[in-house]
């Protein structure tokens, strides 16, 4: 406070309490004047953000209630999903393995096939190869009996053209003397006079 407003204001130079109870003073009947102009107001506005209040807590308390719901629900619907799956999953799993075998079965079944086939082309193979011996055989055996039975002919043959070639070679002789004693008549007779 300053001077000027002390002089003004002796009373509130004297004490300063008494300033301030004024104040306090002023300020009461401020408070009143202000409850009777905007008491009821004040009290309705009081009222309605008490009911707002209220009413954004329930939906607040709500919408946390129905998010959690659809949360559980959403939950259990993904496990449900999961649990699908995986059923889904074991059954291929199931159904593959299954798969397996039986292709493992026909594979083994095949593999034990074609082994059989293969032993029994091999034998016959090894039967035909000794069959095909044996005739190789049967027809050396033969064509060597043959060779042996055309070179006895053939000796035979040879032998007798030998011997009938001996006996014409013989008679050969005796009409070799033959022409020679007729040659020698003849000869003779030339030399006779009487006959030219």
């Amino acid at each position: 406070m300053t001077a000027e407003d002390q002089r003004k204001n002796p009373s509130d130079s004297k004490g300063g309490n008494g300033g301030a109870e004024a104040v306090a003073a002023g300020g009461g009947n401020l408070e009143k004047i202000r409850e009777i102009l905007f008491g009821q107001q004040v009290h309705d506005f009081e009222k309605r953000f008490a009911r707002l209040e209220e009413r954004l807590l329930k939906e607040t308390s709500d919408a946390r209630a129905e998010t959690k719901k659809r949360f559980d629900s959403m939950e259990a619907f993904i496990k449900k999903e999961i649990e699908s799956l995986v059923d889904r999953i074991k059954t291929e799993q199931g159904e593959r393995s299954d798969a397996v075998k039986e292709l493992s079965r026909e594979v083994r079944d095949t593999a034990k096939t074609l082994e059989k086939k293969l032993a029994q082309q091999d034998e016959q193979a090894t039967k035909g190869q000794r069959e095909l011996r044996q005739q190789i055989l049967d027809q050396s055996k033969s064509l060597t009996d043959e060779i042996r039975n055309r070179v006895r002919e053939t000796s035979a043959a040879l032998t007798r053209e030998i011997q009938e070639l001996r006996a014409d070679k013989t008679d050969r002789s005796a009409l070799a003397g033959v022409f020679t004693e007729a040659a020698m008549r003849l000869s003779a007779d030339s030399k006779q006079p009487g006959k030219q």
